[in-house]
């Protein structure tokens, strides 16, 4: 009963305050260097002009060492030759040439195309930024009178 009439008393010194912060009204004004504000711009506009999106690829090969390079581009141009529509990158990571393949927006789009390869090429899901295909182009009818059905 006593802990019950303390917090009965603790809300009732609390109300008025609760109510006089809601009933408060006032600005805000930050003040700040010019120049990070501009540099947020610039790298808004700069991540607009990018062109990737975050997703998967499939990374089929790691070389390091001597011919690596030339190890990790051949290997792509095989894989290439292979799979004409899947496009392949090779990256260098210090000290790696790393050969990765597609742009898949999901994990799942990146394994089954993974278990298409898996007999030849063995490899595993990365993430990393992939350039997205571009939209379907609509075809629209023609706005002029000979096109149209009469």
């Amino acid at each position: 009963m006593k802990t019950s009439r303390s917090i009965l008393l603790t809300l009732l010194l609390l109300l008025p305050i609760a109510v006089a912060a809601q009933s408060q009204t006032g600005h805000v004004r930050i003040v700040g260097d010019t120049r990070a504000s501009m540099m947020v711009d610039k790298h808004v506009e700069l991540n607009s002009k990018m062109g990737t999106i975050p997703g998967y690829r499939v990374q089929i090969a790691s070389f390091s060492g001597a011919n690596s390079k030339t190890s990790a581009f051949a290997l792509r141009d095989a894989f290439m030759a292979d799979y004409s529509t899947v496009q392949a990158y090779v990256a260098f990571d210090e000290p790696n040439f790393k050969v990765k393949v597609g742009d898949f927006r999901t994990r799942l789009e990146a394994f089954a195309f993974l278990q298409q390869i898996k007999e030849t090429y063995k490899g595993y899901i990365i993430r990393d930024n992939i350039y997205p295909e571009p939209p379907e182009r609509i075809e629209y009818a023609p706005d002029d009178e000979t096109s149209g059905d009469e």
